[in-house]
């Protein structure tokens, strides 16, 4: 799963969209998200400057290689656990996207002090960066594990995302705008359980920790569609929910080798058997539309302003946004028609 903020300069609210010949900052640029991030934006926005900030050189090595002769693209050595280092980072910036995290369940599980520090801590000096550099607007991209956590990134990424909904509380009416965006499984990302599979087909056997196990499936080009989307809506203090189909463990092993044996190896150290997005308790602040849900914040009664809103239909008291009980199902077709045209990307990003 992945993290992420986009953050932009001074103005109101809606109006203040990501807009072309701008200069755009990724933290955490050289991980799943900006592999994919990076080039749609630069074709679809045309950046007047794009900052890779990340702190892994060989990742940012391999990436200036394949944009070498785009002068847009610049590349920036950092950290955001080191706040002095962001802020320098963000001169002359107008829009930040952090994706920036340690989000691999058993790393965090076994690294509890690295994942708060990376998580929770580099969240805190993104918003205080953004705050004291008039950034426009900042989006952080959660994860599924966010909603009722039962693991260590699971948690982290709650106090993140609760961080940047309360840092609209701290902005006022004129500096940068704080929403979330979450999403589930990143088909075919690094760490991800397709690239895994596909590594142990040669063992002869797939590890499935339970039967039962189902999972949410988004695409990076989904991803960074929804990321755009609330660019465009958000009034600040969002979270936005994309509406994305589940599959069972099961079914992903079947689609990519029916004949291999299924071998069950029992549930990792902080794995859910189900993921869910909106829980119970969001319910009562959460509203549908065509292709994705918003959480509003239960603070300031943001949760009943007609402005913030525009047309969503609330979710029933009761709501859940679960994996096992999505109405929406990727078939083993649809996957394995998904799996032959990016096969050969599983696993790179």
């Amino acid at each position: 799963m992945l993290f992420l903020c986009i953050i932009a300069k001074k103005d109101s609210s809606r109006g203040n969209k990501l807009k072309k010949n701008s200069n755009i900052l990724i933290t955490g640029g050289t991980g799943s998200f900006g592999s994919k991030f990076i080039p749609l934006t630069l074709e679809k926005y045309n950046p007047k400057r794009l900052v890779v900030f990340s702190r892994d050189e060989i990742k940012q090595w391999d990436m200036q290689k394949v944009y070498q002769n785009d002068h847009r693209v610049r590349f920036f050595i950092g950290d955001v656990r080191d706040k002095e280092r962001l802020m320098r980072a963000l001169d002359g910036i107008d829009y930040v996207v952090h994706a920036a995290a340690t989000k691999i369940v058993p790393t965090a599980e076994y690294n509890p002090f690295e994942c708060v520090k990376t998580n929770v801590l580099g969240a805190m000096n993104v918003i205080d960066a953004c705050l004291d550099k008039n950034i426009k607007k900042c989006v952080a991209l959660s994860t599924d594990k966010a909603s009722n956590p039962i693991n260590l990134y699971g948690a982290t990424k709650l106090a993140s995302d609760k961080m940047f909904v309360a840092g609209n509380s701290y902005s006022g009416s004129e500096k940068c705008k704080f929403s979330v965006v979450r999403y589930g499984n990143v088909m075919g990302s690094r760490g991800s359980v397709i690239p895994f599979f596909l590594e142990k087909e040669k063992d002869g056997f797939f590890p499935i920790t339970d039967l039962r196990m189902t999972r949410f499936m988004i695409s990076l080009e989904e991803g960074v569609k929804l990321v755009w989307k609330a660019f465009e809506d958000m009034t600040g203090g969002e979270i936005y929910v994309k509406k994305i189909p589940s599959m069972k463990i099961t079914d992903i092993a079947n689609a990519i080798n029916p004949k291999i044996e299924k071998r069950i190896v029992g549930i990792r150290p902080g794995e859910k058997l189900h993921e869910q997005m909106i829980g119970f308790e969001d319910s009562a602040y959460t509203y549908e539309y065509n292709s994705y849900y918003k959480i509003f914040p239960s603070i300031h009664n943001w949760s009943t302003d007609p402005s913030r809103i525009r047309g969503g239909k609330k979710v029933s008291d009761n709501f859940i946004y679960s994996s096992d009980t999505n109405p929406d199902w990727m078939s083993i077709e649809n996957f394995q028609n998904w799996l032959t045209k990016n096969h050969s990307l599983v696993g790179k990003y």
